[in-house]
């Protein structure tokens, strides 16, 4: 056991960038989500969206991999947003610190629910593949005894240590990836794609460039990137690779280009294959028809088998990535510290225990609302949610990177890895984009579908944006009681001291 402290515990770089590679490469799978909702608004053209916003995410991340190496102790994005805006004073009130704060929590509360997002999706899977007729409580239950066997597997290979961790998900992205491709292929080649699907619907009918019709492919791509650009994990192992200023790049962009061609070819291949109705009518469950028709009735079940394997791999990633966030808030003074805690493997449990308790209790809320109290909450409910905070944590990061290169506290570092020229001002559009078109877009968006066309206006239209606004919003008051316990002068701890606060 190591002498020293756990705040003094450092995460150790063990990580190789092929592993922090693979670790990432779950993200092509977040398209599943998402893939029926997009494609029910903009038809054909959610290929366009889907491949335009991987690209975006090599704009984003960029800046990112330069930004991580000028601080290779901050723990990625989250840590970076609080070093520039928060400084080196724990004890500050700072409207920067706050910001910083923010950005990081907001960024934890973007790749959080991953874990509930999937956990949802595979109860699903479950529940039509058995022909499963479960309702109300019994439903509740049936999707949180599946929610626990999940975040307990997590914990397990979590508590081991990222280096082991990283293998396990090598194993996994080949496990699950090759056989999405196969099946995908397959509809290729039997003949079940069919390009004219593409052509005569790449827009759903009544479609005429309207101003609202703008707004929900605006919406479109803010949610899109969600899935599309969060590659940029990568980048948040940036303290735990061997050598981050060579690393960090090269496994953003082995991922980057890995998730350009997997976004397309999935979205291309399913959608020319289904089109709107069929996807419409699987649903989540997009790849079950199509391995159906591939493989007969067995190749569903088969489809489910590695889908779930594909599941589990990008939990992981959403699981640790927010464990990390929430350790990294803390060891800046922005979260109790509690959540600073590290197992002697250098991994943050405490962290890890809080992401499982907070997407078990989100699960049972979100199942319950819908089996036993009537409300459309799916799984889109809280990852509608998740893509609001995501565009403010990247709004926020991208304009910490702006100030990395204008401010000359930070413009004078030394970066291992530098994004090309002129990049500050790409970076700098890119910020107001997130700000003031991706995210009012997105919460009409998110209104828009969620109300049926602005047919129902009850509570379910805005449940998504009231979630953000409840969660985001939270952490103001958590941020100021932290901040007030921190600036409390240290007193020392005599026999008297401690005879009196015992009493």
């Amino acid at each position: 056991m190591s002498s020293e402290s756990d705040d003094t515990i450092k995460l150790s770089r063990s990580v190789s960038w092929k592993q922090g590679m693979f670790i990432a490469l779950g993200v092509p799978l977040l398209i599943l989500p998402s893939l029926g909702d997009v494609s029910s608004l903009v038809w054909g053209c959610c290929i366009f969206v889907w491949t335009v916003s991987v690209l975006q995410g090599f704009v984003q991340n960029l800046a990112y991999g330069e930004m991580v190496t000028v601080f290779p102790n901050a723990t990625g994005l989250p840590g970076c947003a609080q070093t520039v805006f928060g400084g080196s004073d724990k004890k500050s009130k700072s409207v920067g610190k706050l910001l910083g704060a923010f950005s990081a929590w907001c960024y934890w509360f973007a790749w959080c629910p991953v874990v509930v997002i999937f956990t949802m999706m595979i109860g699903d899977y479950l529940m039509q593949m058995f022909d499963f007729s479960f309702g109300g409580w019994t439903a509740v239950g049936f999707y949180f005894a599946v929610g626990f066997v999940i975040v307990a597997l997590m914990l397990v290979l979590g508590v081991r240590g990222l280096e082991g961790g990283a293998k396990v998900s090598t194993i996994l992205a080949l496990v699950s990836l090759i056989p999405i491709i196969v099946i995908l292929l397959g509809a290729l080649v039997k003949g079940m794609f069919d390009f004219n699907v593409i052509t005569t619907e790449w827009t759903r009918p009544g479609f005429s460039w309207s101003t609202e019709d703008v707004v929900l492919i605006l919406g479109c791509f803010a949610l899109g990137q969600w899935s599309a650009c969060a590659w940029e994990t990568a980048a948040v192992y940036g303290p735990e690779y061997k050598d981050p200023g060579k690393d960090v790049p090269k496994a953003l962009f082995g991922c980057g280009i890995i998730c350009l061609i997997m976004y397309f070819f999935v979205s291309t291949v399913v959608y020319g294959s289904l089109g709107y109705e069929a996807i419409t009518e699987a649903g989540t469950a997009t790849l079950k028809p199509i391995a159906e028709f591939v493989f007969g009735d067995l190749g569903s079940y088969v489809a489910l088998f590695f889908l779930i394997v594909a599941m589990v791999l990008i939990i992981q990633t959403g699981f640790l990535g927010s464990s990390r966030s929430l350790n990294s808030i803390a060891e800046e003074g922005n979260l109790p510290a509690w959540f600073a805690k590290k197992n002697e493997k250098g991994m943050p449990i405490n962290a890890m225990l809080f992401v499982s308790v907070f997407n078990l209790v989100l699960l049972v809320i979100l199942e319950s609302s819908s089996w036993v109290y009537g409300l459309s909450t799916t799984s889109m409910t809280v990852l509608t949610a998740s893509a609001i905070g995501y565009c403010l944590a990247n709004g926020i990061a991208l304009a910490a990177y702006v100030k990395t290169k204008r401010d000359p506290k930070f413009a004078s570092l030394e970066r291992p890895f530098k994004a090309p020229r002129g990049w500050t001002g790409v970076i700098t559009v890119m910020a107001l984009v997130q700000f003031c078109v991706w995210l009012p877009s997105l919460l009409y968006w998110s209104y828009y579908l969620s109300s049926n066309g602005g047919v129902d206006n009850g509570l379910t239209a805005y449940i998504s944006i009231i979630l953000a606004a409840i969660i985001l919003s939270a952490y103001v008051p958590i941020w100021y009681l932290v901040q007030k316990r921190n600036s409390r002068p240290a007193t020392c701890k005599t026999g008297s001291d401690v005879g009196v606060r015992a009493r």
